[in-house]
């Protein structure tokens, strides 16, 4: 036991005494910073947190990744995101850290992925710098401590980068690191659909070109890297495919219950080019608009979240989009270093041999950021600030490797020119950035500036002929390009963010869309739609306040609602809980509870939302009529109809707007509902009692 302490203290023999040290304190701080104030997100995103509750509950539910445990649809993504937080959730009861743990978790194994990628060719300082980078990187702590499928998709991402890297280095044995690859890219399929495949042709062109061996072997083995992606990728869509529809929950987010359908189109091209039927503001371009008539009359979206110029719907495209007001502050801001170093790297190994590793990192990191940031920068379909996360890893690989690459050459007046160039850049940008919220920490932003310049001169003028004073400076160098983001992470781990929109940062000075993509009360995004279900729904209540029933010390609190306003200042209602929960009343918690084990579901409601808020405040199956947006056409107003002459639902949750667009089945079950049955009041919720007949006409 003390010898395997020994060693793991002490790493590797040929390493120095500093390196394992350094790398396990950077995974620690790395859980304790991700770890701190956890629970102020309570459940995140109440839309994943049902699921995973029901997939806690019911193996079927686990393996499709159902929204209840009765398995009446899935949530629009693939489900292997959901299965770690729904195995701790097995384990340990509900609860906000029983949800969020495992995805710091995957945040501090995506570190140590991305030090062991960096560390094999560069060295344990370019490892280091590489790791503490993504850990800081706002957008990262905001991921890694959140329940959306992102941070599985950042992890896997990263260990497909590190066996193509692996596979590189090697003539025999290639093919075992290419089949890892294909394995993490298949279940990175598995988080997020297609998104896992857009580093794809840069992996796959970086081995054919600089893989060592000939050019037939590195085909083949590019082949089986590619069976196994198929293959481990693949299973679990041919399951729910051949699975018979009529035992199976309906697929969310497609029209036609059909996975192929919802992965190459809602998740597919349509996020490409726009056309994705019932999303939210998504289908075509121009500028803010109604959708599908369920805003109050006068009310528009902005236009990052309903429309703008050249934006298709969700804000303008084009090569600034990654620097503007709403997305520089979660990613940006090592991007232009991470180009120049990147340039620089190339440049640096331009007369290597074509099978050299450290060029072939440098184009494997750097083409894995460029095409990432292009697809970002111009999709006009659904795009939100925190898909950024994607890129933290490739923008921390290149500033690892860039920043050692260069030191190493810093005799060489380029070298070093361009060193001081990323450190001068990298803090007039961050003057930029932090300029965007005046008011938060103002002298932040010049400080940073001052340290940058004088850490810039440093580099180009006494690296070269001292290397004490040139480290000095590298050391202040560093410190000033991750002092803004840093500053942004600690404002992002301070405060609580659920819902379906978040962003990391300080509030910016506007109420919505705020300079670095925040806004509104407590720094969050407010883009949810007043009041939830029968009127009582989160809106307007400030984040962090309010609990649901029954929450207790280790409940989370409950998903606050949003507000928008419409023309005259006031706070609108009438789409409910469409991006975030409703806060759920005691009475209408005993409504649900009351004899709730005589029915398949307690209840029925409107969009995943909606449903999500009474089904974690209760822990019984809550039907999601429509899926996310309650445009999925499932269940039919048929299908619903029998579901309650089987006496298999309590209760039908009032709310305003029956779906965005889609097949409108949802406006058809509630017209249905209030003309059948009995309006109840429960608190300060409006419920519909399906086990009774209307007697009376409110």
């Amino acid at each position: 036991m003390n010898s395997l302490i020994r060693r793991t203290w002490r790493g590797r023999p040929e390493d120095a005494p500093w390196v394992r040290p350094a790398l396990l304190g950077l995974l620690l701080a790395t859980a304790a910073l991700y770890l701190w104030n956890l629970s102020a997100s309570g459940y995140a995103n109440s839309f994943y947190s049902a699921a995973v509750q029901a997939g806690s509950q019911s193996w079927k539910a686990f393996f499709f990744g159902s929204l209840d445990a009765a398995n009446a649809i899935t949530v629009d993504k693939p489900p292997a995101a959901l299965w770690p937080m729904a195995l701790s959730v097995r384990l340990f009861g509900l609860g906000s850290w029983q949800i969020l743990v495992p995805e710091v978790l995957m945040g501090v194994a995506t570190v140590a992925v991305l030090y062991a990628a960096v560390r094999r060719r560069f060295g344990a300082a370019a490892g280091l710098i590489a790791g503490a980078v993504l850990a800081l990187t706002p957008v990262a702590a905001l991921m890694f401590r959140f329940n959306n499928p992102d941070a599985l998709l950042a992890l896997l991402m990263t260990v497909a980068v590190f066996c193509v890297l692996r596979a590189l280095e090697l003539d025999r044995g290639a093919a075992r690191w290419l089949v890892w690859a294909g394995v993490a890219l298949g279940f990175a399929f598995l988080a997020k659909t297609l998104q896992a495949f857009l580093i794809l042709p840069v992996l796959a062109l970086v081995y054919v070109v600089c893989a060592p061996g000939g050019f037939g072997r590195r085909l083949g083995r590019l082949g089986l890297g590619g069976l196994a992606m198929l293959v481990s990728g693949g299973w679990w869509v041919a399951v729910v495919e051949l699975w018979p529809a009529s035992s199976r929950p309906y697929v969310g987010g497609s029209q036609n219950n059909s996975f192929l359908e919802l992965t190459f189109g809602y998740n597919g091209l349509g996020r490409l080019n726009g056309n994705e039927v019932g999303s939210v503001g998504g289908g075509g371009n121009g500028g803010p608009r109604r959708l599908a008539g369920d805003l109050p009359a006068g009310l528009e979206l902005p236009a990052r979240a309903g429309g703008g110029p050249g934006g298709g719907g969700w804000g303008e495209t084009g090569l600034g989009r990654m620097f503007d007001e709403q997305v520089g502050g979660q990613i940006s801001w090592l991007l232009p270093a991470a180009l120049i170093l990147l340039v620089a790297g190339l440049v640096v190994t331009r007369r290597a041999a074509r099978t050299d590793t450290a060029r072939a990192a440098f184009l494997v990191w750097g083409g894995s950021l460029l095409l990432t940031t292009a697809v970002f920068s111009f999709m006009a379909g659904i795009f939100h600030e925190y898909y950024t996360v994607a890129m933290a890893p490739y923008i921390a690989a290149l500033i690892g490797m860039g920043a050692v690459v260069l030191w190493e050459e810093r005799a060489r007046f380029p070298a070093s020119g361009a060193l001081a160039l990323a450190v001068a850049v990298t803090a007039v940008w961050a003057l930029v950035l932090l300029g965007r919220t005046p008011d938060w920490q103002p002298w932040l932003r010049w400080a940073v500036l001052v340290a940058g310049c004088a850490a810039a001169l440093g580099l180009l003028f006494a690296c070269r002929t001292d290397r004490r004073l040139g480290l000095a400076a590298a050391g202040l160098g560093l410190a000033a390009g991750l002092a803004g983001p840093f500053a942004y992470t600690l404002a992002t781990l301070a405060d609580g963010h659920q819902g379906s929109i978040v962003t990391a940062g300080p509030a910016g000075p506007a109420g919505m869309a705020g300079p670095g993509g925040r806004g509104g009360p407590g720094g969050r995004m407010f883009l949810a739609y007043g009041p939830g279900p029968g009127g009582q729904g989160g809106g307007g209540q400030p984040p962090g306040q309010g609990q649901a029933p029954g929450q207790g010390p280790g409940r989370p609190p409950a998903d606050n609602g949003t507000r928008m306003e419409g023309p005259s200042g006031r706070a609108t209602g009438g789409m409910g809980g469409l991006l975030n929960g409703a806060t759920v009343g005691a009475e209408a918690e005993r409504a649900l509870l009351e004899n709730a084990d005589a029915y398949t579901w307690v209840a029925a409601a409107i969009g995943s939302q909606n449903a999500a808020s009474y089904q974690l405040a209760t822990e019984k199956p809550v039907m999601a009529i429509g899926g996310f947006n309650g445009s999925d056409p499932s269940p039919t107003l048929a299908r619903f109809k029998q579901y309650v002459a089987e006496g298999r639902i309590h209760w039908f949750i009032a709310s305003g707007g029956g779906g965005m667009g889609g097949s409108g089945e949802g406006s058809r079950i509630s017209a249905w509902v209030e003309a059948t049955f009995e309006k109840v009041t429960v608190g300060s919720a409006t419920f519909y009692d399906l086990t009774s007949d209307k007697t009376t006409r409110e």
